[in-house]
């Protein structure tokens, strides 16, 4: 090759060099544009997946907080008249038979008011004792009940449908002759 050509060749690539350059710079400004716009994309989709977040979590809280004030409002409810009637019989003029009298209207009350939120009394006096719903406190010795027989409730105890809220406390039959058979 001569030099001619070698300086051709030179003259040729240097004219190209600076277009090629240009093309690759304005490629890799377009690539950032590009990056830059998908990453804002992702940044205001970030914050937008936190709101809503944040906004869930609230809502969670404020039905949460709903639930446990209509809960308590509606087992209290049934409770409120049972408070009046006692109010009122503390007002009362009367004597003991009636005072007597309205108490017993009340307790009344009271056990509808459990009923109807469905509490009822554990079953104790003449039951065979059972430890899951009973609490003995003592016992009498006798020959005319069964052994472990409950002859007396000290405390009536309580259960929620099958669940036990408090267990009767009561007094228990002991009965030796059964036990030595």
């Amino acid at each position: 090759m001569s030099e001619e050509m070698i300086e051709q060749d030179l003259a040729a690539n240097e004219a190209s060099g600076p277009v090629m350059v240009e093309d690759a710079m304005e490629q890799s400004a377009a690539e950032l544009t590009q990056v830059k716009g998908e990453r804002d994309q992702l940044l205001d989709r970030l914050a937008r997946l936190q709101a809503e977040f944040d906004n869930a979590r609230k809502r969670e809280i404020k039905e949460r907080q709903d639930a446990r004030e209509y809960t308590i409002g509606s087992t209290v409810e049934p409770f409120l008249s049972v408070m009046d009637n006692f109010q009122l019989a503390l007002k009362a003029q009367g004597s003991a038979d009636q005072l007597r009298m309205g108490v017993e209207l009340i307790l009344k009350q009271m056990e509808e008011a459990l009923k109807s939120l469905q509490v009822t009394p554990v079953e104790s006096v003449g039951t065979q004792f059972d430890p899951r719903v009973h609490e003995a406190l003592g016992s009498v010795e006798t020959v005319e009940f069964p052994d472990h027989q409950v002859l007396e409730e000290i405390r009536r105890g309580y259960k929620i449908r099958e669940k036990l809220l408090r267990p009767a406390m009561v007094k228990i039959a002991e009965n030796k002759a059964v036990v030595n058979d």
